[in-house]
């Protein structure tokens, strides 16, 4: 199957070089070169992944990205954030608005294939033995895809999912964030490890009242013990 790639961004030599790379790579790519346009072809398209540049007419890449992660039926499709910034606080609230990943201009076209695959196989990935994993009050469901927290179903993305499946699944044992950018996110080597970071950070606000089960190992990583928070 020839996934779909849906490039939105506006600079006509980027979306020049990502066509040529994205087409080679075998993908099938659709470009788009406005915030409103992009909306509009998601919903009619159903795009595998999509690339989305910051800086962009009518609406921002965060704006879009807040809109397709807020809509049950957009919020699946995994998000490759392109930004010319190098500040810290554009990168952090893509990611905290629900982004899977980001590339910094000027990138590179493999790293950006590597990527994509990447995203792309997360979803993709086996279903651990225990499809049932209960610690405490927190439930997670691999056959329904459901989180339980007090009784109550919270919506997660996909990579939230897998890294609290990760998580449980491991109970008691700290997994370094090296470790948990291999496992999650498929990264053969460490790129930043902050990414791992605001997603913890975006798991706790939405595992709520429970946010302390993933306990801060200073220094290392995190864990989740057996469901006593102190």
């Amino acid at each position: 199957m020839q996934h779909k790639i849906l490039v939105v961004e506006d600079e006509a030599d980027v979306i020049d070089m990502l066509g040529i790379n994205l087409r080679a790579a075998g993908f099938n790519v659709v470009t788009v070169g406005d915030g409103a346009t992009a909306l509009a072809r998601i919903r009619s398209e159903a795009p595998s992944l999509i690339i989305l540049d910051l800086m962009l007419p009518q609406m921002s890449g965060l704006e879009i990205c807040k809109v397709l992660k807020s809509d049950i039926a957009t919020r699946h499709i995994p998000v490759i954030m392109l930004t010319a910034k190098a500040e810290e606080v554009d990168k952090i609230v893509g990611l905290e608005l629900g982004a899977d990943d980001y590339v910094t201009k000027p990138f590179s076209p493999r790293e950006l294939v590597l990527r994509i695959n990447r995203s792309l196989r997360r979803g993709k990935d086996k279903v651990p033995s225990v499809e049932k994993l209960i610690i405490g009050q927190l439930t997670l469901d691999h056959a329904r895809h459901e989180v339980l927290v007090n009784n109550q179903s919270v919506e997660l993305t996909a990579t939230e999912f897998k890294l609290l499946a990760l998580l449980m699944d491991r109970r008691g044992r700290v997994q370094g964030r090296d470790r948990l950018l291999n496992d999650v996110w498929g990264y053969e080597s460490v790129i930043d490890t902050r990414t791992v970071d605001t997603h913890v950070r975006r798991l706790r606000e939405k595992l709520g009242s429970l946010a302390s089960y993933i306990e801060t190992v200073r220094g290392v990583g995190y864990r989740i013990g057996d469901g006593e928070p102190e």
